[in-house]
C-alpha cells in the first residue's frame, strides 16, 4: 500500500468511514500487526514471552479471532449494536479458535505460521463480506468499525509487551525533543464532554453531555523529565508525606526509588527503551509512572491531576494556543465511570467498563492515529505503569 493511501487511512476519521476507506484501514491494520508479528518472530522467545495476557502471540490470535468472531461467524451482524450477542455464532476456519483465543491462559497455543495464515484467512473473509454491504449506515459497518479499532489497540498493547520484554523491533520512532511551554489558563466555561452519535461510538463515550467549568489552569504539555528529576533529587520517593496510604505501600513493597524501566536519576536519566539503555532528553515527557507516581509528584509540586473535563476542554479549546498531548497517555483525577445516558450492559463485542479503574486521556507516541481522538478514553489500575503513561497537572 502506498504511503499516502496508509496516512489517509490511519485517522480518526475511519470511526465514521464508509465500506472502501474501512475496506483499506482493515488491510493497513492487518499488515500492520504482521509486521509487528515479523518482528517479534526474529526477536525468537519474543512471540512467546510470558503467557495469558501477556503472550504476544495470544493477542495476534486475538486480533484475528475477534474479527471472524463478531464478522464472518455473526449471522447478526448487519443489526450492529441492536445485534444479540448471545447467539449462536457460526464455527470458526480454525476450529480450535474459541478456546484458544476468546479468553486468555486456554492452554498450549498454536505454532506461529498457523496464528499468521489464520490472519490472513480471517481478513480475507472480512473483506469479502465488507464488499458485499449495500449500504453505509453505521449498524452494517459497526462490527467492521469496531474490528479495525480493535487491532489498533493491539499494536500499542505489543509495543508495551517489547517494552518490557527488551525487544527492540525497530518499529517505534524515538519522540523528538521540544521545548517547554508555559501553562494555559480557561476561563470558566461549560463544554460538552463524551461524543455524538454517528459513527463508531465506544461505550465509555457515550454520550456527549454539557458539563459546568471553573476557570483552571493547566499545562500544555505533559510533565517532563527534567521536572521529574526534582522530585526524584528531593527525596520524593522516601518521604511519605506525598504518597497515598495506597501507593506508600506500592512504593514500599517493591522498594521503588525511580519510574519503571529507569537504572539511573540522579544528574541525568538512563532509561531502558526496548532493552537497550538510552540516555533521555530530560525536555521529554515522563513516562512508565503509575498514578501513585503522578499523584506524589503533584503533592510534592503543589499542583494536582486534571479531571477528565478539564483535559477535553483544554485539548479542543487550546488546540491553537499550544496544548501538546499525543506523546503519553496521561492519567486523569479520579476513576473511569460511565456517563450519563451511557448503555446498561455493553454494546456487542465492548468490554464493560471495570469498576475502579483509573482514568486515562490522550494516546501515546505507539498509538495509531485511528485511536488519536479527543474523546477517547480508558483505564488502568493505579498501580499500572507499564503503559506508555505519565501525566500533566493543574494549579489547585
Amino acid at each position: 500500500m502506498h504511503g499516502t493511501q496508509t496516512r489517509s487511512v490511519d485517522t480518526p476519521e475511519m470511526r465514521h468511514a464508509g465500506r472502501e476507506p474501512l475496506s483499506l484501514a482493515l488491510m493497513d491494520a492487518r499488515n500492520h500487526t504482521l509486521r509487528w508479528f515479523a518482528a517479534l518472530e526474529a526477536a525468537g522467545q519474543g512471540l512467546t514471552t510470558g503467557s495469558g495476557r501477556t503472550s504476544a502471540l495470544w493477542r495476534l490470535g486475538h486480533a484475528g479471532w475477534f474479527q471472524e468472531h463478531w464478522i464472518a461467524r455473526n449471522v447478526q451482524r448487519q443489526r450492529g449494536t441492536r445485534a444479540d450477542a448471545s447467539r449462536p455464532k457460526l464455527g470458526s476456519i480454525l476450529p480450535e479458535a474459541d478456546a484458544l483465543f476468546a479468553v486468555p491462559g486456554a492452554g498450549p497455543l498454536p505454532d506461529a505460521q498457523t496464528v499468521r495464515q489464520y490472519l490472513f484467512d480471517t481478513l480475507e473473509t472480512s473483506l469479502e463480506l465488507l464488499a458485499g454491504v449495500t449500504d453505509d449506515e453505521d449498524d452494517a459497518l459497526y462490527f467492521y468499525r469496531l474490528a479495525l479499532l480493535r487491532e489498533d489497540a493491539l499494536v500499542e498493547r505489543l509495543a508495551e509487551l517489547a517494552q518490557s520484554a527488551g525487544i527492540d523491533t525497530g518499529l517505534i520512532a524515538p519522540l523528538p525533543a521540544r521545548p517547554p511551554r508555559a501553562p494555559l489558563w480557561f476561563p470558566a466555561t461549560r463544554r460538552a464532554l463524551g461524543s455524538l452519535p454517528g459513527g463508531l461510538v465506544p461505550d465509555a463515550e457515550r454520550w456527549a453531555h454539557e458539563v459546568a467549568l471553573p476557570e483552571f489552569e493547566i499545562d500544555a504539555q505533559a510533565v517532563s523529565w527534567a521536572q521529574y528529576i526534582e522530585f526524584v533529587e528531593d527525596g520524593g520517593y522516601d518521604d511519605k508525606r506525598h504518597w497515598s496510604e495506597a501507593g506508600w505501600a506500592w512504593v514500599q513493597a517493591g522498594a521503588r526509588r525511580t519510574p519503571r524501566h529507569v537504572d539511573q536519576m540522579r544528574g541525568g536519566v538512563l532509561q531502558r527503551r526496548f532493552g537497550k539503555p538510552m540516555r533521555v532528553p530530560l525536555a521529554l515527557p515522563v513516562v512508565h509512572v503509575s498514578a501513585y507516581e503522578a499523584e506524589a509528584w503533584c503533592h510534592w509540586a503543589g499542583r494536582r491531576l486534571p479531571s477528565e473535563a478539564e483535559w477535553g476542554a483544554a485539548a479542543q479549546l487550546g488546540a491553537t494556543q499550544g496544548f501538546r498531548w499525543g506523546e503519553v497517555r496521561e492519567w486523569m483525577a479520579g476513576t473511569l465511570r460511565p456517563y450519563p445516558g451511557a448503555p446498561a450492559a455493553a454494546s456487542p463485542g465492548q468490554v464493560p467498563i471495570e469498576a475502579g479503574r483509573r482514568a486515562l486521556r490522550g494516546a501515546s507516541f505507539a498509538t495509531r492515529g485511528r485511536l488519536r481522538s479527543v474523546h477517547a478514553r480508558d483505564g488502568r489500575r493505579a498501580d499500572g505503569d507499564g503503559g506508555f503513561v505519565g501525566f500533566r497537572t493543574c494549579a489547585i
